[in-house]
């Protein structure tokens, strides 16, 4: 099974957001948010939320997954 990174962290500080920011600008809940920045690697993800959090960034959902092993 694939691994797969989000980079919110790095888009966060890009644009000067905290994460907290993030989930109100969002509609990701807070803990969703803080659990995808955290964790190094994951197998699934729930796609609203990525969709949701890749037009808050103003980014291709390419933009914002990385994928780490497939």
């Amino acid at each position: 099974m694939g691994l797969v990174r989000l980079k919110i962290r790095e888009l966060a500080q890009e644009k000067g957001w905290t994460l907290k920011e993030v989930s109100d600008r969002s509609g990701v809940i807070y803990s969703t948010v803080r659990s995808y920045a955290r964790r190094s690697a994951m197998t699934t993800v729930d796609f609203t939320a990525i969709h949701k959090l890749a037009r808050t960034f103003n980014v291709m959902i390419e933009d914002l997954v990385e994928i780490l092993e497939d």
